[in-house]
């Protein structure tokens, strides 16, 4: 039984300094994350993306594999560095001309294009002059997307302006655990703010040039799992969670306005930095949803492995909270798939005619299966945790969710920021000493996903008969 129609759009996704390397070639600016990786005690073993798996030299061996697996498109994200070295107005064409050469390819190959304008690598000059934090760089983000649709919006089939802006924005500003490396919740705050008017401008900016290439963001989300829905401490913790990591920004991008619990929460911080005309609604064409896990919120039992629940009730007093439970994956993240029908179906009910499309832009997980003798990776843990996710999907869509595509995190084992090279999120193997390429097992059961729409995936009910 097929559960997908013929016009759902299976792909892979990635990200340009997680898989491309070539950091300094070809008049490439340096990013936040060239500067992070060399700061000492930032990324386990002092490892970087400087050659990461060499995507820019290996960019066609590449999308010959994503062809033959019967990938339809491919989610990547551009260097803001390659085009626009210090995020001003100075180009470097050898950059642009890398991006059409790879697009181009996609194209040749029948693989649709959908890019990501920013997915964490912001130029340092502009980080130099205060990062997100100055009301500026959304003014320059905004220049960079104007230029990139100029020159390739007639050859991509949708673009997100920004990808995961609470992980950057908390992550990179108020933890210190991403770039650029500050610790500081007002920070993040500014941050958060700036993303969503970068997104506005953006917007604007993209259409003015191509008014009919649909313009979207990819949102990281997660529900909160409360143990005890009649303990007040558990509900104040999931309701300042929910709004701390998702309906800031839906509400900021889909309603204009942000929610009141985030105005009272983040306070002057906030009502500083927003100004008139900021907010804008319904500037999102198409919403990408960035699914992993959801996140338990219950009574305290232990610091061992936090998780990030328990890392921003450093600076947003959340109640007790606990670590995950039950089965994990190699990034020690629970394994929740109803968790992602359940936000697609919540979206729907509370947006309702106001929710664009969705999009899930990325949806996978890390395990560390390595060749065997044979050369072949078994990684069934890894099709499981996918079939168990798309059933989610088709789930949701069965009950009325206006849901497109889905996007496989990762094609490649690639480089996974602070962790480095030890996670390996991809489908397809990459030997870091070699880059030899091996299509895991998981890879020729996704692509059996696209070609059958689904008829071979497994109900739970029909694996336990």
């Amino acid at each position: 039984m097929e559960r997908f129609s013929k016009d759902f759009l299976f792909g892979v996704a990635t990200a340009a300094y997680q898989i491309e390397g070539g950091a300094y070639e070809d008049g490439k600016g340096e990013s936040v994350w060239d500067r992070f990786c060399k700061t000492p005690g930032k990324v386990a073993r002092g490892e970087s993306g400087d050659v990461a798996v060499d995507h820019y030299h290996r960019w066609p061996e590449d999308l010959d594999l994503m062809k033959e697996l019967g990938m339809q498109g491919y989610r990547f994200s551009v260097a803001w560095t390659r085009m626009f070295p210090e995020g001003d107005s100075r180009r470097e064409e050898r950059g642009f001309e890398f991006y059409d050469r790879l697009i181009d390819g996609m194209l040749e190959r029948d693989i649709k294009p959908f890019p990501t304008l920013f997915h964490w690598d912001l130029p340092q000059a502009l980080q130099d002059k205060g990062g997100w934090e100055n009301r500026e760089t959304a003014y320059r983000f905004g220049e960079f997307a104007g230029a990139f649709a100029e020159r390739f919006g007639d050859r991509v089939t949708a673009v997100a302006t920004i990808n995961e802006p609470w992980v950057f924005s908390w992550l990179g500003h108020a933890l210190g655990y991403h770039a650029p490396g500050l610790e500081s919740p007002e920070a993040a705050v500014r941050a958060s703010h700036h993303t969503v008017l970068a997104h506005n401008l953006a917007y604007d900016a993209i259409k003015s040039v191509r008014p009919n290439l649909p313009v979207g963001m990819a949102l990281s989300q997660s529900l909160p799992d409360v143990d005890d829905i009649f303990d007040p401490q558990q509900m104040k913790a999931a309701a300042l969670f929910d709004v701390n990591q998702n309906t800031f920004w839906m509400d900021g991008l889909i309603k204009g306005a942000y929610p009141q619990l985030a105005m009272d929460t983040y306070g002057k911080t906030l009502s500083d930095v927003l100004q008139p005309g900021d907010l804008q609604p319904n500037k999102l064409d198409w919403l990408g949803i960035n699914y992993y896990f959801n996140t338990r919120i219950g009574p305290e039992v232990s610091m061992d492995n936090p998780s990030r629940v328990r890392v921003i009730d450093k600076y947003l007093g959340f109640g007790n909270d606990s670590n995950p439970v039950g089965e994990l994956t190699d990034m020690s993240w629970p394994i929740t798939p109803p968790g992602l029908s359940g936000l697609l179906t919540r979206w729907h009910r509370e947006y309702g005619a106001a929710l664009p499309p969705i999009y899930i832009t990325e949806n996978g997980v890390a395990y560390d299966d390595e060749p065997g003798t044979d050369g072949r990776v078994r990684d069934q843990r890894r099709s499981d945790y996918l079939n168990l996710h798309l059933l989610e999907v088709s789930k949701a869509i069965e009950a009325g969710v206006d849901v497109r595509g889905y996007f496989l995190w990762s094609f490649l084992d690639n480089f996974e920021w602070a962790v480095g090279y030890a996670k390996r999120f991809g489908i397809v193997h990459v030997n870091y000493q070699t880059q030899v390429r091996t299509p895991k097992d998981s890879a020729h059961f996704y692509s059996e996903v696209a070609r059958t729409r689904g008829a071979n995936l497994v109900s739970r009910q029909a694996a336990v008969a």
